[in-house]
């Protein structure tokens, strides 16, 4: 940008040092009217008037298009805006030395009225007077601009005297006289002029000379005007005849320091940390620092930076100034702003410009070279901020607002969250007191959750309390955990929620508030950007979800893991924007929005279960689930890798499961729900599975919905399945069957089957297993539900002895798995095969097979297969003589099934390791751990477990001289033993290996 000069002829000097000018009058004539109107829109009218003083030719618009175009042409960077008004030159005080002048003027005259050092007050005029390089404009004569130029000629002559005051008040009369003289010679009629020179010449010891100025400027008046000198003329002529020094005008009283800031609040809970951050910033020594506190409405922004100030005012020493601006709910205007923190600064009366420009000005000098920091409350926009904003290093300014001021260039922004748990139980103890909140501290924390630790909410629950000591305070979270009445409990006095919050609400655009009203009905607090843009379903809906994150009133907090933006919104805002759509739209309208989100969260669920490795929840119908509404595109990017997908979402989606079930779409949440437990089932978040599940199966009980109950309690048996509570699997198991028989629904009824036949081997009851296995396998409508029950057939015909239909069973199952190519089931089928060929007797055959399953199995996320796998591969070490690989294989096995809480597979793990303890020569270190394992089988009514863990046990006791005990156990192990059992003979063998000494 060229530097442009009008105090003197118009020059432009571009930033390397050239001076260059327009070529034609037009143009220079222009630009200068623009110039010494600079940043103020010039009239059509005005412009045409300053080229054309006579008659204006008719292609007058034209002409001037064209010489603003070729200015803009000329001088790069230089910027002319049209608007409805005319013309506007923008530019820096920098780039224009009118401006530049005015500036220091302003400076000077505020750095005068703050009861500055003189030398400095002078420095300010010093520097706005030289930018004078001569007459405004000369060797340019433009007759429309000669008021204006008289103007400026009165500011120049003002400026000088204002300067001269200041230095005489300095004592520099001697440097004066010449330069005074000179300016009288110019302006003979200038009283203050001859005041000042007759100040000078006394001062100097020129008596004679002073009085001889006061003869002349009198002679002069009478001659031309007509009138005497005035007052101040007429009393500097008396100090000097009566040989006193004329006596200086009164100075202001100084104001500085300064403090405008509110009290500190005496009950702050928590907010350490922010006010570190804060410090450290405002502190920061390079130029102005510039911190907005943002977050939603009661976050406690004023709060915090109010004493976040108080707790800095030893590190601005020149005071803090505390602006409201009311953003919220009427932004100030900034001439209004800018008048108040001028007469506190000491400028008053006159002396204070009518433009907002000049006083901004005004204002940057009076704050010039001093340290204070401005705190600006409540900020409405970066344009309401941008001119309080000191110019120059040493001051800091902190300001507080609902909106981000994205636009504010070159501040830091802290984003002030909710209290933490302990911080909001702190804040209620101080205001209801300790002991009450200490003795119901469990209500308290209802009450602090209800008001998602929002400090205005908090502050209002905890003064009800206050006010009410008898109000126990169950009664209190009683009614705030009601969604309907809630905003009605929360307000107290002045103070209340809602009104906080409309506030915010009421700033937005019509189109920020449907969406804010749309994403109020979504229970979910923290939203993927799909189902945002879902709920909102319109083309503007990146434009108003931006309005409502510059608002406060929803948090983006990032991309997740899928390269998804999520956002957050607080409890009470959405509570908030749910009564606005209850009273502003129609159910229908409301229906249908939820409908939309949850058919897409539906369908992106149904894909990505697809795309994961099946294991025992049931199979996926593909009943009642809609068209995809999402683009292709993000569909494939989202579930790019579906178990990050689950992930990330899997917590919403076990919200929305009682969402949906609450406004009656039991179906919906249940086909949402078996997709979810494709992920949940795979990666053992059972507790997730059950309370899902729980929730499903009440909502369908209490509608009367036989169906759903049953497929609910049979996803619950599998719990309890999972769980080792083999009992009470397989009663809920029969009970789910004979149910699902009587609907007809022969597909559920084949996967229950097939599960019952997996938990009777666990109890001990093969024949029982296999008649459910077969039963599961002629009842299987898919290739997939048939395949498990095949794998149950096997371990059925396993007890039964039957190894040789086992082994036909296990090939077909690995010939098909090879078939399909899933790695998963290629894995199981595997570990089915290896196991078969080592009851079988073809140990090598056997170990080549389960090295390939385990091999497999590690390239897929199915850990529970694999857990499996790998204890079976380290029975098969064992068998093969390789102690060290088995027991690691099971070490592997163990951590694995523990981490998945696989309880009994992690115990039979345990068990094999406890088993080589014994040969290790540390069997009293095995029968403790030997002995849980027992207690635990039993538990569960494994027969075969409990069995197989006594035959160990026997072992350690005879280890360890305890004859009777070893028999004991070895007696009923006898008991629980049945007959043709390979797979317990196998292993007994096979565990007993590991309790013999290791060769030497």
């Amino acid at each position: 940008m060229p530097r442009f000069g009008v105090l003197g002829p118009l020059t432009i000097e571009s930033p390397d040092g050239r001076r260059t000018t327009p070529r034609g009058d037009h143009q220079r004539a222009l630009l200068a009217v623009l110039l010494l109107n600079a940043n103020s829109a010039v009239p059509v009218d005005a412009l045409v008037e300053t080229l054309w003083p006579d008659t204006p030719p008719k292609s007058y618009s034209s002409n001037l298009h064209t010489y603003v175009s070729r200015l803009r042409a000329r001088f790069e960077g230089l910027e002319i805006e049209r608007d409805p008004h005319g013309y506007r030159l923008v530019v820096e005080p920098a780039d224009l030395d009118l401006l530049s002048f005015r500036e220091a003027v302003a400076a000077g005259k505020a750095a005068a009225r703050a009861g500055d050092p003189a030398a400095r007050v002078s420095a300010h005029y010093r520097r706005a007077l030289a930018e004078w390089r001569g007459p405004v404009l000369s060797g340019l004569h433009v007759p429309r601009l000669d008021a204006d130029i008289a103007r400026l000629e009165s500011e120049r002559l003002a400026a000088f005297e204002d300067c001269v005051d200041a230095e005489l008040s300095d004592g520099r009369h001697g440097e004066l006289t010449g330069e005074l003289q000179a300016m009288i010679t110019e302006h003979p009629l200038r009283e203050r002029l001859a005041a000042q020179l007759m100040i000078a010449l006394h001062r100097a010891g020129r008596q004679a000379d002073s009085l001889t100025v006061h003869r002349d400027l009198r002679a002069t008046l009478v001659e031309e005007l007509g009138v005497e000198p005035g007052a101040e003329v007429r009393r500097v002529h008396a100090a000097v005849l009566r040989g006193e020094d004329p006596v200086p005008p009164a100075k202001a009283a100084p104001v500085f320091p300064i403090c405008q800031l509110p009290p500190d609040i005496a009950d702050l809970a928590g907010r350490e940390s922010e006010i570190a951050k804060l410090s450290a910033l405002l502190g920061e020594g390079k130029g102005v620092p510039v911190v907005v506190i943002t977050g939603e409405p009661g976050a406690g922004k004023s709060t915090l930076a109010v004493t976040t100030a108080h707790r800095l005012r030893r590190s601005f020493p020149d005071g803090q100034l505390f602006v409201p601006l009311a953003g919220a709910s009427d932004p100030r205007e900034l001439a209004d702003v800018l008048g108040d923190l001028l007469r506190a600064l000491g400028v008053t009366g006159p002396a204070i410009p009518d433009d907002v420009e000049a006083r901004a000005a005004v204002y940057r000098g009076r704050l010039a070279d001093r340290r204070v920091l401005v705190v600006l409350d409540d900020a409405a926009s970066p344009e309401q901020v941008r001119a309080l904003l000191p110019g120059t290093p040493g001051s800091a300014v902190l300001i507080t607002s609902r909106q981000r001021l994205s636009g504010l260039a070159g501040a830091d922004r802290l984003h002030l969250a909710p209290l933490s748990g302990a911080e909001a139980m702190t804040l209620l103890a101080r205001l209801a007191g300790p002991d009450r909140v200490g003795a119901e501290r469990a209500d308290a924390e209802r009450i602090a959750k209800a008001c998602g630790n929002l400090p205005l909410a908090l502050r209002i629950a905890g003064s009800r309390l206050a006010m009410r000591p008898g109000l126990p305070l169950g009664k209190l979270a009683g009614k705030l955990e009601d969604e309907v009445s809630r905003l009605d409990e929360l307000q107290v006095s002045d103070l209340q929620v809602r009104g906080s919050i409309a506030l915010s609400y009421q700033a937005l655009s019509p189109a920020a508030r449907r969406a804010f009203r749309l994403i109020g009905r979504c229970r979910t607090l923290d939203l993927p950007a799909w189902a945002v843009s879902t709920l909102i379903d319109d083309e503007g809906a990146d434009e108003a979800i931006d309005e409502l994150v510059e608002a406060s009133l929803l948090e983006a907090t990032g991309l997740d893991p899928t390269g998804e933006q999520r956002f957050r919104v607080h409890d009470l805002v959405r509570v908030f924007a749910t009564e606005l759509g209850r009273a502003l739209e129609t159910h229908a309208e409301r229906v249908a929005t939820v409908a939309k989100v949850s058919d897409a969260a539906l369908c992106l669920a149904d894909t990505a279960a697809r795309r994961l490795p099946r294991t025992v929840p049931m199979p996926l119908s593909d009943h009642d689930v809609p068209a995809q509404p999402l683009p292709d595109e993000l569909v494939e990017r989202l579930l790019r890798d579906p178990g990050t997908w689950f992930s990330v979402e899997r917590a919403n989606l076990v919200a929305a499961v009682s969402s949906l079930c609450a406004v009656g779409w039991r179906r919906k949440a249940l086909r949402i729900l078996e997709r979810l437990s494709a992920y949940l089932y795979l990666h053992s978040h059972y507790t997730d599975m059950r309370t899902a599940y729980e929730t499903l199966r009440d909502a369908a009980r209490e509608a009367g919905d036989r169906h759903i109950v049953v497929i609910a309690e049979a996803n619950l048996a599998v719990l309890l399945h999972v769980r080792g509570e083999y009992e009470l699997a397989a009663e809920g198991y029969r009970e789910c069957s004979k149910e699902l028989a009587e609907l007809g629904d022969i597909s559920a009824q084949a996967w229950v089957e097939t599960n019952l036949a997996r938990c009777l081997v666990g109890l001990g009851r093969a024949g029982e297993s296999l008649h459910a296995a077969t039963q599961a396998r002629e009842l299987s409508t898919v290739d997939e539900s048939g395949a498990y029950a095949r794998q149950a057939e096997s371990a059925a015909l396993h007890r039964l002895g039957k190894i040789s239909e086992a082994l036909e069973i296990d090939r077909r199952s690995l010939a098909h798995a090879r078939e399909r190519g899933d790695e998963r089931q290629l894995g199981v089928a595997l570990q089915g095969l290896s196991w078969s060929l080592m009851l079988d007797g073809r140990p090598e055959e056997a170990l080549e097979t389960i090295e390939e399953s385990v091999r497999v199995l590690r390239r897929t996320t199915a850990e529970s297969a694999l857990a499996k796998s790998l204890r079976t591969q380290g029975a098969i070490l064992a068998g093969a003589g390789r102690r060290d690989d088995a027991v690691n294989a099971y070490e592997n096995a163990r951590r694995l099934a523990g981490a998945l809480e696989e309880r009994p597979r992690e115990l039979s793990c345990t068990r094999a390791i406890a088993a080589s303890w014994i040969g290790d020569g540390l069997a009293d270190r095995a029968i403790p751990v030997l002995r849980q394992c027992l207690d635990e089988f039993r538990a569960m009514g494994g027969k075969p477990a409990t069995a197989l863990t006594l035959h160990v046990l026997r072992r350690a006791y005879e280890a360890v001289g305890e004859t009777k005990a070893a028999e004991a156990a070895g007696e009923e192990a006898k008991r629980l033993e049945v007959p043709h059992d390979a797979n317990a003979s196998t292993l007994v063998r096979l565990l007993l290996s590991l309790t013999e000494p290791a060769p030497a």
